[in-house]
């Protein structure tokens, strides 16, 4: 079992152009959260370039993005899916002591 990561890289613009998307973003969002698929999201950094969301799956990870206003209106000029092993701590994946 794995954690699997998206991650977006952010338009230069995303903080101007997101507020008309954010709702639609939000509400896809919290349905895989409450669905069971999204762990955690949100922006990277003070004056975000990128974004990560924790995922359950590849799937559910990848069948988000194709769906994410940020990235079907161009606020995502880039995404992938990367699995993350984690290890540690009370949610990881493939705990290790």
């Amino acid at each position: 079992m794995s954690h699997w990561l998206l991650r977006y890289q952010l338009a230069p613009d995303y903080l101007d152009r997101r507020a008309g998307l954010r709702a639609a973003h939000l509400a896809l969002a919290w349905a895989a959260s409450d669905a069971g698929d999204l762990l955690l999201g949100g922006a990277v950094g003070d004056a975000p370039t990128h974004a990560m969301l924790l995922f359950t799956s590849a799937a559910a990870a990848e069948a988000f993005a194709v769906r994410d206003p940020y990235v079907t209106q161009g606020l995502v000029t880039g995404w992938h899916v990367i699995e993350w092993k984690t290890v540690v701590g009370p949610e990881a994946a493939t705990p290790i002591r």
